[in-house]
């Protein structure tokens, strides 16, 4: 039963972040890519933590070692994505 309820949470958060998504401006989304680097933060602590030997089965040492895959995967993108945006906005001369 407990999965079920997971499942539905997963399900309902997937569409709440496309529909979210979906309604910002282009303009914004590399700014709110900014702000996700820090949630993505959080991820990579707690996948950290999962992967250190606290979770109780291999199963969610696994999960926490590709938690903190991607979560760092996202957080290197989004400074990638930041710097260009940010590099845009230099004059030509300068470095």
């Amino acid at each position: 039963m407990e999965i079920i309820l997971l499942l539905f949470i997963f399900t309902l958060a997937a569409f709440l972040g496309f529909e979210l998504i979906s309604k910002v401006p282009s303009q914004l989304h590399t700014p709110l890519m900014s702000g996700s680097n820090a949630i993505s933060g959080i991820t990579i602590v707690g996948a950290l933590i999962a992967t250190a030997g606290t979770a109780n089965s291999d199963f969610a040492t696994v999960l926490g070692a590709v938690a903190l895959f991607l979560a760092t995967l996202n957080v290197v993108g989004g400074y990638v994505v930041t710097d260009r945006m940010l590099a845009m906005f230099k004059k030509k001369g300068d470095k």
